[in-house]
């Protein structure tokens, strides 16, 4: 653990503290319920702080594992390739503008709620694409390894499929905008990042860093 927070101390504190207030709000109904993103009152400039807590908690262990399984696997890596306050730029502007289009969306329903970190999860997942899209990885139940860009076209059909089929709390559709926001940070951070992948799906590149 000491060597993760020597080398991406940015990824690994948002790991812990996720893994900690989420399991926390488990067992703390009002807590959860202060921390959910309410779009009603973010609307009208009340509570605006949901769109950084309600990335703090999830809706069950399943959606907890699901994010942190995927923060683990992408994160770590990719701070080390981009730096400290780069990636924290990824991950918190992933976290709060994924959420604005449900702000816009809901603002006029008052019963509507969300939470989770999709939306920064995705910004990470699709900046490390950028970088590493021939990364193999194992995912279950595939019996092969299958490469991260591959990955992340499954994650948003997943994530598209779930926004239009689920009744959890779940911000499903800010996968989308969380990855459009890690593509877009990026890029405006590492402009050469695009004949970096173009070269490196075409098998003309080399690693980046």
């Amino acid at each position: 653990m000491i060597e993760y927070l020597n080398h991406t101390p940015v990824a690994s504190i948002i790991f812990v503290f996720t893994l900690v207030t989420s399991i926390y709000a488990f067992n703390d109904h009002i807590l959860f319920g202060k921390f959910m993103l309410h779009p009603y009152s973010v609307y009208r400039r009340s509570k605006i702080y949901t769109l950084i807590t309600s990335g703090l908690i999830h809706s069950n262990w399943m959606h907890l594992i699901f994010n942190m399984f995927t923060f683990f696997f992408f994160a770590f890596k990719l701070e080390a390739t981009i730096g400290h306050w780069q990636f924290a730029l990824v991950y918190f502007l992933g976290l709060v503008l994924s959420d604005l289009p449900s702000v816009i969306k809901h603002k006029d329903d008052f019963w509507y709620n969300s939470l989770g970190a999709s939306g920064a999860i995705s910004a990470v997942l699709f900046s490390y694409i950028l970088y590493y899209p021939l990364d193999t990885l194992m995912i279950f139940p595939l019996p092969i390894p299958i490469w991260a860009f591959l990955f992340g076209i499954l994650y948003l059909i997943y994530c598209w499929y779930m926004s239009r089929n689920s009744r959890d709390n779940i911000n499903h559709d800010a996968h989308l905008f969380g990855a459009i926001t890690g593509v877009i940070v990026t890029i405006i951070l590492e402009p050469a990042i695009i004949p970096h992948f173009i070269a490196a799906l075409t098998g003309a590149g080399s690693a980046f860093r």
